[in-house]
């Protein structure tokens, strides 16, 4: 594991309830990539209301979470810290795996172009191999 939860705070601004990376696994040589981790658990606030006779992690959920593990690949630049990252754009997401408590989601994250201070990255996010999620995002860096 290359970040525990303490880490990733110290790296992105989020905090309960709404930190939604456990770990970080890896990042490629290439900087490019990241792999995160969510441990789903039936504590969480958003299933008291979603649904409360049968636990279904929101999607727009997993795609936060998604994209706050790229935001801990922005900010361990150095040349990012102090600046905050802000969804621009979501596309072509699809939801292919209901994501319940108990699950662990493995949540990866490739950088594939920059404009200025806009990214674009491909994400998945998957369930013992079964994709749950996956499309693309982008993100703007800000002060």
């Amino acid at each position: 594991m290359m970040y525990n939860s303490n880490e990733i705070q110290r790296i992105i601004p989020h905090r309960y309830p709404f930190l939604l990376v456990d770990a970080i696994e890896s990042i490629s040589e290439d900087g490019k990539t990241i792999v995160g981790r969510k441990c789903v658990s039936a504590n969480e606030m958003h299933f008291m209301g979603h649904f409360p006779q049968k636990h279904v992690m929101p999607g727009v959920l997993i795609v936060e979470a998604l994209a706050q593990t790229g935001c801990v690949l922005l900010m361990s630049d150095e040349n990012n810290r102090g600046k905050i990252g802000y969804f621009a754009g979501i596309n072509k997401m699809r939801f292919r795996h209901m994501v319940t408590p108990g699950d662990v989601l493995r949540l990866e994250v490739t950088f594939t172009d920059r404009r200025a201070n806009i990214y674009m990255a491909k994400v998945q996010a998957t369930v013992d191999g079964k994709v749950a999620a996956a499309g693309e995002i982008m993100c703007a860096l800000g002060d």
